[in-house]
């Protein structure tokens, strides 16, 4: 539901990516579990809001953000969209106690590949809104959290933020982060970041792409707020086909690749390597290839 809380601590014929139009309307609220969420004047805020597992990300977090994405959607007035976090952390990435539940184990892929699609899902419709999505970015962004500050628009970043994709060091891959890191980086940056696992700075990300602005930490949402605001001040009509206009020259490829993740996923979530890791991970030890 929307709640009043305070900011976070902080092609071509047949284009595949497809930008709906706001329906003028206020719909019943949804009840989140795992997220928060508020207005201000022309911007909706989005807060993950499991902190005491660093905003990680299961299976009821991507169905909520799906549902909260939608519910701004339909909401009258809003022109702009902040992804934000409670806590220290921004995103954890995917939540490895849950999927250590079956990891490793054939059986589990349809469950895997069921679990890659809804991603798919929410990430697409990240890129579909027609306004413009800010990623508030106050702390560490891991795995698949650096997937959904790639569907955002615009990041703007705490100093103590930091980016890092430490799924080989899990025995897993990143596959559904791995096609928005190239479109938004290029192939080699994307590679640097996929294959050596290591955790960037929040200057070394805005230098790559990854951020667009490092504000003070206590202005990062402000800062998003600003943002939100201004984008306000244009049509939104502009703000839609500027947005099909960035996205749609991804739209066929991104389709493409995310099928191809998703399927991937799921392969990898049932290897050896993957109980190994999370297994190790969840026990507070080096895994053993």
């Amino acid at each position: 539901m929307i709640a009043d809380v305070p900011p976070p601590d902080d092609t071509p014929e047949e284009p595949l990516i497809e930008y709906g139009e706001y329906e003028e309307c206020d719909d019943e609220p949804v009840d989140l579990t795992q997220l928060k969420t508020r207005r201000d004047g022309p911007s909706g805020t989005i807060i993950l809001n499991r902190p005491d597992v660093r905003n990680a990300l299961s299976r009821l977090t991507i169905r909520e953000l799906t549902q909260a994405f939608d519910e701004f959607h339909r909401t009258h007035g809003i022109r702009g969209i902040i992804l934000a976090a409670s806590g220290s952390t921004f995103c954890a990435g995917t939540d490895l106690k849950e999927l250590s539940e079956g990891v490793g184990d054939p059986e589990f892929f349809k469950q895997w590949h069921d679990d890659a699609k809804q991603v798919q899902g929410l990430l697409e419709k990240m890129l579909q809104l027609p306004v413009p999505i800010i990623a508030a970015v106050h702390g560490p962004v891991c795995g698949l959290g650096v997937a959904l500050a790639l569907a955002a628009d615009m990041v703007v970043a705490a100093p103590e933020a930091t980016v890092s994709l430490p799924e080989p060091k899990v025995g897993l891959v990143a596959t559904q982060t791995a096609p928005l890191l190239s479109f938004r980086l290029g192939a080699g940056p994307a590679a640097r970041l996929l294959l050596s696992g290591e955790a960037v700075d929040a200057n070394e990300a805005l230098r790559m792409g990854l951020f667009h602005e490092v504000v003070k930490s206590d202005l990062v949402w402000v800062r998003a707020q600003e943002l939100c605001s201004s984008a306000a001040e244009g049509a939104r009509e502009s703000l839609l086909l500027t947005k099909q206009l960035v996205n749609e020259t991804i739209g066929e490829s991104l389709k493409t690749f995310q099928a191809i993740a998703a399927a991937n996923a799921a392969t990898a979530r049932t290897t050896e390597a993957a109980a190994e890791g999370v297994a190790a991970f969840l026990e507070k030890r080096k895994p053993q290839w």
